[in-house]
């Protein structure tokens, strides 16, 4: 029997790492002789540089940089020839803020400029991008500043990763959809919307061609437009990415059974977020979903998931499911059960 185990992150609880280990602990006690793959995924988010660093390997490179109050800390990105991967929840992450200091009318993205010059310094022609978790909305305004030369940089490929695909302004833009989970007021989303608006109509009439619509544009606070229209990114989904870069078709292949997973899983887990790639690339193998809470079973299950299991019991306090100890106990503790009927 393989199983092939991808669990995303769950968001400040655990890594795909942990998330992963536990899960192949809950098959081994289940079934000792079990083949087991672990596989660390990430389609943009936490865990980014992580999961490409057990993909393709390379070296951590730790910089000085600003995060989004400009106050100096240190970042990693993975640098493997002249390939660099960024993560930019590392420099602008929201998890880098209290609840009280959250704020994206001040939140810069200064500090994704400075990872991206770096990585350029030491020789990276191809920078891969994964856009999530950040605490900013500026549009990547902050980042541009910190690029000053930015012609310097047209020999540099870029590739953006992001789980939305969502354009920079508008109804569905980053400041209406994000905004509120940043700390945006209300009144807050009009102004950044505004802003987003006229930073897109400014840099249309310098370049004489408008990105804010495309895919990705408003992802990571409209970062994803700086990177498409300043830097002439390709925007590739997460997880069609990192999938790609491991060979999860492959390693698929022969598998009996896949397990994944994510923090939270309701009907946006089918529109493009990890579990959901895992799923259209495991063809007939049974895919067992596992969460920290699960909403919409059924519309998972018509999708095709052949198990979508809660880990926690009812009624437990977020709190105390929050702790690592906890979810990797019940990681193990639902897995295990799985394999009774998988």
């Amino acid at each position: 029997m393989k199983t092939v185990i991808a669990i995303d992150s769950f968001k400040g609880c655990l890594s795909s790492v942990e998330a992963n280990r536990a899960a192949a602990e809950g098959v081994r006690s289940a079934c000792p002789d079990a083949e087991i793959v672990e596989v660390p995924v990430s389609d943009g988010g936490e865990g980014f540089l992580e999961a490409f660093h057990a993909a393709i390997g390379g070296r951590f490179v730790t910089v000085p940089v600003m995060d989004p109050l400009m106050r100096r800390i240190s970042a990693r990105y993975l640098l493997k020839g002249q390939t660099a991967v960024l993560e930019v929840a590392e420099a602008v992450g929201l998890t880098l803020l209290s609840p009280e200091e959250r704020n994206p009318l001040v939140a810069s993205s200064y500090g994704v400029g400075q990872l991206v010059a770096d990585a350029v310094q030491n020789g990276a022609r191809h920078i891969i991008v994964g856009l999530g978790g950040s605490a900013t909305m500026d549009a990547g305004r902050g980042m541009l500043r910190a690029l000053t030369e930015i012609e310097s940089l047209r020999d540099v490929r870029f590739t953006i990763a992001a789980d939305v695909d969502n354009p920079l302004f508008g109804e569905h833009g980053a400041a209406m959809v994000f905004g509120p989970q940043k700390g945006a007021t209300p009144q807050m989303v009009r102004l950044l919307d505004d802003e987003a608006r006229q930073f897109a109509a400014d840099s249309a009439k310098r370049f004489g061609y408008d990105r804010s619509g495309l895919k990705g544009a408003g992802a990571a606070g409209g970062l994803g437009y700086a990177f498409l229209q300043y830097l002439d990114a390709e925007f590739v989904p997460g997880a069609e990415l990192l999938l790609g870069t491991i060979g999860f078709d492959a390693l698929v292949a022969d598998a009996t059974l896949v397990i994944t997973g994510e923090g939270s899983a309701d009907r946006q887990t089918l529109m493009g977020k990890l579990p959901m790639g895992i799923l259209q690339h495991s063809g007939r193998v049974p895919v067992c979903l596992i969460a920290g809470q699960v909403n919409d079973r059924p519309e998972l299950l018509r999708a095709g998931f052949s198990h979508v299991e809660c880990i926690n019991p009812p009624g437990l306090a977020l709190e105390e499911a929050m702790k690592k100890e906890v979810a990797q106990q019940h990681i193990r503790s639902t897995v295990s059960q799985l394999l009774g009927v998988c």
